[in-house]
């Protein structure tokens, strides 16, 4: 039968349908998931890697990748394809194509490999050049040897200013070549300023390097016996040292302009969402930043508590604790543990509430204590007597008070409980021996109802060593452990022993039968320990003919004094690893681990991270071919690289003019030729009309010409430095040139509200909601990106889950692809992208399941249609007057009339960018529409009376209505 399967699979995948060879692969990936070995489908699987259809291709990769490494020869045979993918237009293809060539595990094509991540560093797609700098790190791991050569990748990939490409090749980086920290001077105050704008996970690697980086380059800023300023002018006269009241000198501490620099530009990454940035910007400021500017994290990392990394955070606040407590001290409620909290998180709660503690706070946290001993969670509670102890023995203040609330506990009715106090009591006894007879007396009188063997040994100890303080109490518990010696627990027998060897060496007239008697019962008892034990005593304490010169020293053994023991936490030792790496969270050095270096006595030349200043060139270039490629790159705000385009360069010069002058009428003349006579003779009266105006010329070369096409000027000025020129592109788009002064932005704000997308009573238990991430679409940049969750309610799987037919609306969309299985009470997030073209009409479309199919539609709100960009104030001015507008006189919320609350609700409602401006009572944001580029520009102006006026300017005049609608009603209420 498997044999049938698989050859009907091998039919499937030679088929002429790219829809049976689909479901081919999907089957056959699925037989992978589940363990089972389809590695003799190899060959008929290789033949479909060139095939056009990328759904297919991806499963073909993740085919590939699997059973690359097995069926090396046949792997080889694929290679060309993948090379020849290198070079396809689709950024998505390149880059899927260089990820399996660097998954595919074989020595042979390492040379091939190294070719292609050395091509895709150079390519005009940053999300290529970061799989490239993905793929370094496979080839490392693969051949060590290529080391060098990845280096000069490594390096070239390092100035490269996009922020998608910054934290993958700090990732290389930190594999390849982590002691290279030459490569990171001539980058490291572009890695600074880029920061806040790269992904979370790059912002975690980057921010980690540069700690590293920060600790060999710069001088402490710890040092307490210098003066910490900031300003680097001082008086003229003034010398550059300072005395103290004792007349010693102190040396200013002046912080090096990079090191102020790397402080500034992480510390509003302690606002971020993600955790992990958190924490890194966290450990940044423990370890590079001056003691008193530390506190900045606390708020915070106190944030972080409600986070689902609970466990991690905790541990992390216990690092910071340890040296400092009072960061966290006005926050001690925020460590209160929760009646939700699992066993191992509130253990950790304690320990930090423990090390809060201080003469101010202690009866507070006692009370809290209080009520934990209560927990039915047996450990807990027992961790909370530990608490306690803790804190008697580091305040001396409480620790009668602790002692008695310990000893009412004994009175417990549960055996833990009692066991663990016993235990703590016993320690803090120890502490005072001379003062606390009447709690041992306590103890004794409680002992016959104490069940817990370490309880009972406990009390057994604690009598014999300070018998000589309870001589009329010691023996009868002797006496009591005499009739019950021979059921005891063997810790229990061990402590009897020992009473009774300490009680002999002090009142043996009262106890020497007794001590005979259990010595007797310990000589054949069936444990080898207690038989040991016993012999060793009685040839200690009882003098006979046998007994050698030991025997004198006895009282000197057995009642030598014995140091208090000390109460300590178990994560004492884990500052010696660096914070918020993995060997401090298992407090284990891990692989990889890399130790933080300690500070410079004297800072490295600082100049090594100077960085030539080109100034910008102003150059205008004209191309008069249309060109979707450029027209999409301009859009999404890339840099262009241009190799074999043909230019025409002006120079802004009168004599340069002249000479354009020139080359102009001959130019015209020549394209003129074919014309007809009356064409020329327009021809000529233009070029007689050129020695006044000065029109731009037009090279022979290049047609068609702008007035043959009807193509209209995107942009016209634009000052760049180096690669990236000022353009006057001539392409078939309807655009002003406002699109081109604007410079596309991260989000300032991304809406967690979903909304229902299919209910789960009528999707038959299948349950749909969307949301929109503001993030750019990588389907295609005219589509908004959008993510639906889908969970099954149901008590069996869901099957293949997808999006069947569309409505007639003639929307794009780019569907996901589909879930073949959706567990019971399981949830799957999917990415769909659709082109709305500008408008708010919904995007309507069936989801199916294998049984069912359900229509549904997504409603997007106008704001959601923008991509957020910024511009000069300047320019949003200009601009302005160009575009029609929509305004509205509206009396504001008194909590919306500053100017955070006014960012935060337009930014909720719109996805714009904030725009800075000079005046404190005008609010600018900028963006413009992912479809077309239209751009959208809103003025919120302040006025008396919380009265503002909201004006729009757009290029569409149908959104200005629709979007001033939606800004009234968030402005408006509180």
């Amino acid at each position: 039968y498997k044999m049938k399967k698989n050859d009907d699979l091998k039919e499937m995948l030679e088929s002429n349908k790219d829809s049976l060879k689909l479901d081919a692969m999907k089957r056959i990936i699925a037989l992978i998931a589940t363990g089972k070995n389809a590695s003799e489908l190899f060959p008929a699987v290789v033949k479909n890697v060139a095939s056009k259809n990328i759904e297919l291709k991806k499963l073909v990769y993740v085919y590939l990748v699997r059973y690359a490494e097995e069926q090396q020869d046949l792997a080889l045979l694929s290679i060309s394809t993948f090379q020849r993918a290198l070079k396809d237009p689709n950024q998505l293809i390149r880059a899927s194509a260089l990820r399996v060539l660097s998954s595919i595990r074989v020595p042979i094509i390492v040379p091939i490999m190294m070719l292609a991540i050395k091509e895709a560093a150079s390519d005009m797609s940053p999300y290529v050049r970061k799989t490239s700098a993905h793929a370094i790190q496979k080839l490392y791991s693969l051949d060590p040897d290529q080391k060098e050569h990845l280096i000069e990748v490594i390096d070239k990939l390092l100035k490269d200013k996009s922020t998608l490409v910054a934290g993958s090749v700090v990732m290389a980086f930190e594999e390849v070549c982590p002691d290279r920290i030459d490569l990171i001077h001539k980058n490291y105050r572009k890695l600074c300023n880029l920061l806040v704008d790269v992904e979370e996970w790059g912002q975690v690697v980057i921010i980690t390097m540069l700690t590293r980086y920060a600790r060999t380059q710069f001088t402490s800023p710890w040092k307490e016996d210098g003066l910490f300023d900031e300003n680097s002018e001082t008086a003229f006269y003034e010398s550059d040292e300072k005395k103290t009241k004792n007349g010693d000198e102190k040396k200013s501490y002046m912080m090096d302009p990079d090191h102020r620099l790397l402080l500034r530009n992480t510390k509003p990454l302690l606002q971020s969402r993600n955790t992990a940035v958190v924490v890194s910007v966290a450990q940044l400021y423990w370890h590079l930043a001056p003691k008193h500017e530390v506190g900045v994290i606390t708020k915070s990392l106190v944030r972080l508590l409600r986070s689902h990394s609970l466990f991690y955070i905790m541990k992390y606040h216990y690092g910071f604790m340890f040296s400092r407590q009072g960061m966290f001290e006005p926050y001690m409620k925020s460590f209160y543990v929760r009646s939700t909290d699992a066993t191992h998180i509130k253990s950790l709660k304690l320990e930090i509430l423990t090390s809060l503690a201080n003469e101010a706070n202690i009866s507070t946290i006692l009370r809290e204590f209080q009520t934990y001993v209560k927990s039915q969670d047996k450990q807990f509670a027992a961790g909370t007597i530990q608490a306690i102890g803790r804190c008697a023995t580091n305040i001396s203040e409480v620790t009668d008070t602790c002692l008695q609330g310990l000893v009412l506990l004994l009175s417990n009715r549960d055996e833990t409980v009692v066991a663990e106090s016993v235990v703590v009591i016993k320690k803090l006894l120890q502490t005072q021996p001379t003062q606390h007879s009447d709690i041992i007396k306590h103890m004794a009188k409680l002992f016959d109802n104490i069940a817990v063997p370490m309880a009972r040994a406990s009390i057994l100890w604690l009598m014999g060593e300070y018998c000589e303080r309870v001589p009329q109490i010691a023996p009868d518990v002797l006496r009591k452990m005499a009739k019950s010696f021979t059921s005891e627990e063997d810790i229990v027998k061990l402590q009897t022993v020992n009473l009774a060897a300490k009680l002999y060496l002090t009142n043996s007239k009262q106890t020497k039968l007794l001590t005979q008697y259990i010595l007797n019962l310990g000589k054949y008892d069936q444990n080898y320990d207690i038989r040991d034990r016993t012999r060793f005593i009685r040839q200690l304490i009882v003098p006979n003919e046998k007994s050698g010169a030991l025997g004198k020293y006895a009282r000197r053994i057995l009642l030598a004094p014995k140091p208090a023991p000390v109460l300590e936490s178990t994560y004492k030792d884990r500052d010696r690893y660096q914070l918020g790496t993995l060997s401090h969270t298992i407090n284990t050095k891990a692989s990889g681990y890399l130790e933080l270096s300690d500070w410079p006595a004297v800072a490295p030349d600082q100049s090594v991270r100077n960085v030539e200043v080109i100034e910008p060139v102003m150059i205008h270039l004209y191309f008069y071919y249309p060109c979707p490629l450029i027209t999409q790159a301009l859009h999404q705000g890339w840099s262009i690289h241009f190799n074999t385009m043909k230019l025409c360069v002006l120079e802004s010069s009168s004599e340069a003019e002249s000479d354009e002058e020139k080359s102009s009428s001959q130019s015209s003349e020549e394209s003129d030729k074919s014309s007809s006579q009356s064409e020329k003779s327009s021809s000529e009266s233009d070029s007689e009309q050129k020695k006044t105006t000065k029109k731009p010329p037009q090279k022979k070369t290049v047609k068609p010409t702008a007035k043959d096409s009807g193509y209209t000027v995107l942009s016209q000025s634009k000052c760049l430095s180096r690669s990236l020129f000022s353009l006057c592109i001539l392409t078939p788009c309807p655009l002003s040139c406002a699109a081109a002064l604007l410079q596309v932005s991260g989000p300032a704000f991304v809406p967690e509200k979903r909304h229902d997308l299919l209910h789960r009573m009528t999707g038959k238990g299948l349950s749909a909601q969307y949301q929109f991430p503001r993030q750019p679409c990588l389907y295609q940049p005219t589509m908004v990106s959008v993510q639906i969750s889908l969970t099954n309610t149901t008590d069996h799987p869901l099957e293949q889950i997808h999006i069947g037919d569309r409505g007639p609306t003639g929307l794009d969309m780019h569907c996901f692809n589909t879930v073949e299985c959706l567990l019971p009470e399981a949830s799957v997030t999917v990415s769909l992208g659709v082109d709305f073209n500008d408008s708010t009409q919904a995007a309507n479309f069936q989801l199916c399941t294998k049984e069912d199919q359900f229509s549904v539609s997504i409603q997007p709100a106008v704001g959601e249609l923008f991509l957020p960009a910024t511009m000069t104030e300047q320019d949003f001015r200009k601009e302005q007057g160009k575009l029609s507008y929509s305004s509205a006189t509206i009396t504001m919320a008194a909590e919306n009339t500053t100017r955070q609350p006014i960012s935060r609700q337009v930014a909720t409602v719109a996805n714009l960018g904030v725009v800075p401006s000079g005046q404190d009572n005008i609010h600018r944001f900028a963006g413009k529409t992912a479809s077309s580029g239209a751009v959208v520009l809103v003025t919120v102006e302040l006025r008396e009376s919380s009265a503002a006026l909201i004006t729009i300017n757009t290029e569409k005049s149908v959104m200005g209505p629709m979007l001033l609608r939606d800004l009234k009603r968030a402005l408006t209420r509180a």
